[in-house]
């Protein structure tokens, strides 16, 4: 005799944020299920079988047959009405937070850049002040450190105790203006980690752009492609792979923002494999996946200007593929947009000058579409790789999880109910961004976003986007994240990390998930280090995550991925030949 179902009645005290979401398939970044959800007051309240839940009256319900529910988007790292010179970003927290929620990212960690002798405190309540009125999402904050004293130990003290900040961005560029060099880098980091918060580092060999600016404007190379030229790959490589020894001097977490290159992602999977997984994860942004750097050499001044952000694009155009391999592989763990949108006139204020350009491009509501398109879609991630790169491994990182990140009762309603199967074309005249260019223009790119609830409130429905300015709240993120501190302590092995992923059953996804990442054959063994004063290090190999794949157009298992056949590929740069080292005039602070 079978035991009957015991339902779960639901009493509402509110008539607030009432959703059902039924017929569903939930993906979480560790497994994927059949079940309904069921929201109130902002927050999930029940996740399991129609048959186990009593649904009262006048409750929204919205049927998911087909689709899948997934956890908003969490982008890292964006720059919204950001100071340049003569130029503030034009997506304000309101333009770009609506930007975000359009594509489905429900959560956005913007950065306090303080100037230089400023005091980070009033930097930070600065910020507060532009975001809090205008969000229309939730947010969080991270700090930059800028220039180095006690007065900046004791307030980063501060902001870690009481203002809800654990994690700090340092500078390995823009010399004369954010630079760090090494002994202070050092000092950073080992007040950081005297906290348990997260370092971050931007990785470019400032001294090396310095000079290589001035030599390039000195020869009369003016234009955009001026930037990539004083900032090729190997001045991105050699700062990652300084920067991850320094911070493991000081046994401190580092995590690399913007990975933009084959040799920098090449160093972040070295160090990762060499220190097994601990302290160093890396970031890439949509930017990279989407697009390449040949866009620099554009004739059209406004088109070329239009791509400049730092590090550049790369004119190696399987640049892209390569970077969503090492996301796939869990060499890379996140994806930002670094979203910094300037207009026309304000990308001009560097014609004749390109260490002028204000640096920035668009980014936050094309980047869940583009990572599903380049990644889920061409095959080389399965559903629940996805969620992680663009949700949980962020929320995990900077200890907001499972309040964030996660399908799951007691979590925050911040979902998306995603169409694997629509499509539609990215263009400038349709985005929600307050800029006037789109750099993924004409790119039509599948998985759509059919509905995403902002703390249970639909703030985006079949392409119409409803969301109330200031209905986003400040997050604070508090100190030691479990999944960076229980690995460096040694408590557990990381999660994920050579780990089976369970999964009760298959997304109905182009296909079965059928075939291992480790048939992608990533070697990083094989390859060479990507400048000679690298000759001494190991260069071990990388580990698969073990995550299947999900058949898509293209079959990835009739090609062999070599890290060192792929670099073998770089063809002949079109370069001035730069031995020196890097800084250049700072034209953007991300």
């Amino acid at each position: 005799m079978s035991t009957p179902v015991k339902k779960v009645p639901i009493h509402l005290q509110s008539a607030q944020n009432r959703v059902y979401i039924k017929n569903g398939q939930i993906v979480n970044h560790d497994k994927t299920f059949k079940a309904d959800v069921y929201i109130e007051d902002g927050i999930i309240k029940f996740v399991g079988p129609a048959a186990d839940i009593t649904v009262p009256g006048g409750v929204r319900t919205i049927d998911a047959s087909g689709k899948l529910i997934i956890p908003g988007g969490i982008d890292p790292h964006t720059h919204m009405q950001l100071p340049f010179g003569n130029a503030v970003a034009v997506d304000d927290f309101y333009h770009g937070t609506k930007a975000a929620v359009a594509g489905g990212t429900t959560m956005i960690i913007d950065f306090v850049l303080p100037n230089k002798n400023e005091s980070m405190i009033e930097a930070y309540d600065k910020w507060r002040s532009w975001a809090d009125p205008k969000v229309c999402c939730d947010y969080a904050l991270h700090v930059g450190i800028t220039w180095w004293s006690k007065s900046v130990s004791d307030e980063i003290g501060i902001l870690c105790k009481e203002l809800g900040i654990n994690s700090f961005k340092t500078f390995m560029a823009y010399k004369g203006l954010y630079q760090l060099n090494d002994s202070e880098l050092l000092d950073v980091f080992e007040r950081i980690r005297g906290l348990n918060a997260v370092a971050m580092v931007h990785a470019e060999n400032g001294d090396i752009i310095a000079k290589n600016a001035k030599r390039l404007l000195a020869e009369g190379i003016t234009g955009p492609e001026g930037h990539e030229l004083s900032r090729q790959e190997e001045v991105e490589a050699e700062a990652v792979h300084r920067a991850c020894i320094l911070a493991h001097q000081v046994d401190c977490p580092l995590y690399v923002v913007h990975v933009m290159s084959k040799s920098a992602g090449i160093e972040v999977a070295r160090a990762r494999q060499r220190y097994r997984g601990k302290y160093i994860y890396g970031e890439t942004l949509a930017a990279a996946l989407g697009t390449d750097g040949t866009h620099y050499r554009c004739q059209h001044f406004g088109h070329a200007a239009a791509h400049v952000l730092s590090p550049p694009l790369r004119p190696d155009k399987t640049t892209p593929e390569f970077l969503m391999k090492l996301l796939a592989s869990n060499d890379l763990q996140t994806t930002g947009s670094d979203n910094c949108t300037f207009n026309k006139k304000q990308k001009e204020l560097g014609l004749g000058d390109f260490t002028k350009i204000p640096n920035g491009v668009n980014g936050v509501e094309d980047r869940m579409s583009l990572v599903w398109e380049r990644g889920v879609h061409s095959g080389l991630m399965d559903p629940c790789k996805f969620v992680a790169i663009t949700s949980t491994n962020a929320a995990k990182i900077f200890n907001i999880y499972p309040k964030k990140g996660r399908i799951a009762n007691g979590s925050d309603a911040d979902i998306v109910i995603w169409d694997p199967q629509a499509t539609r074309t990215i263009s400038k005249d349709t985005h929600h961004h307050a800029c006037d260019f789109n750099i993924f223009e004409g790119m039509t790119v599948h998985g759509v976003p059919e509905y995403v609830l902002v703390r249970g409130r639909i703030c985006a429905e079949n392409g119409e986007v409803r969301v109330a300015e200031g209905f986003g709240r400040f997050i604070p993120t508090p100190l030691r994240p479990p999944f960076v501190y229980d690995s460096i302590e040694g408590k557990q092995e990381q999660e994920g990390e050579g780990q089976e992923v369970a999964r009760d059953e298959q997304v109905p996804l182009n296909g079965s998930v059928t075939k291992k990442l480790a048939e992608l054959d990533v070697h990083v063994a094989e390859i060479e280090p990507p400048s000679a004063m690298f000759s001494g290090n190991p260069t071990p190999s990388v580990a698969s995550s073990g995550v299947g794949r999900v058949d898509g157009k293209r079959d990835m298992q009739e090609t062999s991925f070599s890290l060192s056949e792929e670099l073998d590929k770089s063809g002949v740069r079109s370069s001035i030949k730069v031995h020196n080292p890097p800084g250049g005039k700072s034209s953007g602070f991300w």
